[in-house]
């Protein structure tokens, strides 16, 4: 058993440092160069979003930290998630900076180090367009506010006495207004302009401004990162005083942004598509992603955890309690929580004391686990169902406990086994889109991006799905084939 438990521990590392892979740093050829994370949603337009000919990540707030880049000597990596995760993220260390239209106030001056503003807004007030009764602040007091939580604008219609609606983003709020499952939005007029042209809907409407609430808008860092953010602030200075800012705030609204009084911005948005052509444009990209990180996340993970449940399930039926009972509070520990949570510990809190793990290992780590906790009991129940005599006679002739596992009671106890382990392999093909919350671009965060972008939220989830049942498909008819080829040797 100690031999098994030394092999199992063996796979997980080499397991990790595999998928550490996926996640690893260039060349040290650039290593003169700082490397700086970015966070932003890339969902968020005309400030961050994907472009629908090219896929590539771009907008205003993108061009400007790129622009800072060249001129501060960052060499940049950027990272994208929601909107609230973004905090999150940075308080871990995970990225560097926000860029992402984050809006100056008290409570962020006090925690995080904000650059030099580089855009000036309003707040504006966005409702049904059949609603006309609400236009100020003071009228949504009581109502639903689709806001995501960590915003600027969240506070803003909290204080005016509004009920906040979680959401991630921009165009997800505008959705949950236009379905009637929220009353208004407050939020940037640019973005809002924005979403108007670029959706063509006339469903929702600005009614109103939100009176006082000019905001201006900078890149966040941490706090102890002081360098990071003078590079920033001197390097925004120069591209104001060169024009540059002039110039992409001019490419993106006609007007200029980074400058108070600037002119009235304009949002020209996208060309609209049909739901046909955005799908047609995404199957690829969402398949490279699922190909890509979904599988080998899932493939990983499954073995790491398959080789982790193997040590726990023998410990679990141990006659030493030493062994026994950490392994069933291990189990119990994992079944009793859920795996969001497991994933948030191991890629938000273990950084705390001094675990920091590339995200698609934690990612790996988390799933593992989980699957571990699930699989040792189905591992053990199969040791369990393989009749006592085997074990005897397996004695009788000479064989010892590692031999008789091996030899006489695994095999028997995999045809039982690999029904209920299948359907753990499947669960885990889907529960892998929840590594999108810890940083990791995978098929699920691919095609929120589009469907954020496009407003094509039906075709572009049911295109996921159907790329997801295929995969299950294929699974199940590799497990049909192992069952028919244990069942030759009953």
């Amino acid at each position: 058993m100690r031999r098994l438990l030394v092999r199992s521990l063996a796979a997980v590392v080499v397991a990790l440092a595999v998928t550490a892979g996926l996640g690893a740093a260039s060349p040290a050829s650039a290593a003169d160069e700082p490397v700086v994370v970015v966070g932003t949603e890339g969902t968020y337009p005309p400030f961050t979003f994907h472009d629908p000919d090219t896929d590539d990540l771009t907008g205003y707030d993108i061009e400007v930290v790129k622009a800072v880049a060249k001129e501060a000597g960052w060499r940049l990596t950027f990272v994208e998630s929601s909107f609230d995760s973004l905090f999150v993220a940075l308080d871990s260390q995970r990225i560097d900076v926000i860029a992402n239209q984050i809006s100056i106030n008290p409570e962020r001056e006090a925690k995080y180090g904000l650059s030099t503003p580089y855009t000036y807004s309003r707040g504006v007030i966005v409702t049904p367009s059949d609603v006309d009764d609400i236009t100020t602040l003071k009228d949504i007091k009581g109502l639903r506010a689709a806001q995501s939580t960590t915003s600027n604008w969240a506070g803003v219609a909290k204080e005016a006495g509004a009920k906040i609606e979680a959401v991630d983003g921009l165009s997800q709020a505008a959705k949950v207004l236009e379905q009637g499952r929220a009353d208004v939005i407050v939020n940037d007029n640019i973005a809002i302009l924005d979403y108007l042209a670029t959706s063509g809907t006339k469903k929702i409407k600005i009614a109103g401004e939100a009176e006082g609430q000019q905001t201006q808008q900078a890149l966040m860092f941490r706090k102890a990162d002081s360098q990071l953010k003078e590079q920033a602030d001197a390097a925004l200075q120069t591209l104001r005083d060169d024009g540059t800012l002039k110039r992409i705030s001019e490419d993106y609204f006609k007007a200029d942004v980074s400058i108070e009084d600037g002119g009235e911005a304009q949002a020209e948005g996208r060309a609209g598509r049909s739901a046909l052509d955005v799908v047609k444009d995404q199957a690829w990209p969402v398949l490279k992603a699922l190909v890509k990180v979904t599988i080998p996340l899932t493939a990983i993970s499954f073995v790491v955890g398959l080789a982790l449940a193997l040590g726990v399930a023998l410990a679990r039926i141990s006659p030493r309690r030493l062994l026994s009972v950490p392994a069933g509070v291990f189990i119990s520990i994992v079944r009793g929580t859920p795996l969001l949570l497991q994933l948030a510990i191991v890629f938000y809190g273990l950084p705390e004391i001094g675990l920091n793990f590339d995200r698609y290992v934690a990612a790996v780590l988390a799933f593992s686990i989980n699957i571990a906790g699930y699989a040792a009991e189905i591992i053990r129940s199969a040791i369990l169902a393989v009749p006592k005599g085997q074990t005897e006679a397996a004695r009788t002739i000479g064989l010892d406990y590692r031999q008789t596992l091996r030899r006489v009671v695994l095999p028997q106890a995999l045809r039982t086994a690999v029904p209920p382990l299948s359907n753990s392999l499947l669960s885990l093909v889907k529960d892998t889109s929840l590594a999108s919350t810890i940083l990791v671009v995978e098929a699920f965060r691919v095609t929120l991006n589009a469907a954020n972008e496009s407003t094509e939220y039906l075709a572009l989830l049911i295109l996921l799905g159907f790329y997801y049942w295929v995969v299950c498909w294929i699974l199940s008819i590799g497990q049909r084939r192992l069952e028919t080829r244990l069942d030759r040797y009953v």
